[in-house]
């Protein structure tokens, strides 16, 4: 909901503002002011829904930025916990040449994301990027359902009431 007040044919989007002019005045005002008191001192206070699109809007973005801050989260794999950021893709990709090179049996030390050590092949990295696209995938999916049922919803409480999990 936007509220706007309007005091003296100036318009205020917040009371912040307002109360600095008032103040100039010589009339504080506590910032939780209620509106019957605002009326008092000749503000109009008017109280706006937020238009549905914006709602929608603003629950999609929300959406994917979810959906993208799970994608880089860290993936189990056999028991361990390994890092999928920008840095350690970079660092896995380069691994994954240099063990291949090495030949079959090559194996590397390699620091999980909870600091464990634990000695992983060319395969095993092939793997964990493997288990990531599994995970992408699924995210993908699920925002687009979830994507679907915020275009679909024809109130604000329903488009609040999707989650990337429903």
């Amino acid at each position: 909901m936007n509220t706007t007040y309007k005091y003296k044919e100036k318009t205020y989007t917040n009371i912040y503002p307002l109360s600095e002019a008032l103040g100039k005045e010589g009339i504080f005002i506590p910032l939780s002011i209620g509106d019957e008191a605002l009326a008092d001192l000749n503000v109009t206070v008017t109280h706006e829904e937020e238009p549905l699109e914006a709602i929608k809007q603003r629950k999609i973005t929300e959406l994917k930025y979810q959906r993208d801050k799970a994608e880089v989260e860290p993936i189990i794999y056999k028991g361990y916990s390994f890092d999928y950021d920008d840095k350690a893709r970079d660092r896995i990709n380069a691994a994954i040449i240099a063990l291949e090179l090495q030949g079959a049996d090559a194996a590397i030390d390699w620091t999980t994301a909870d600091n464990q050590d634990v000695s992983v092949t060319a395969a095993d990295l092939r793997a964990i990027v493997a288990a990531v696209a599994v995970r992408s995938n699924a995210l993908h999916t699920a925002y687009r359902a979830a994507k679907a049922k915020v275009e679909a919803a024809s109130t604000a409480e329903e488009v609040e009431a999707v989650t990337m999990n429903n």
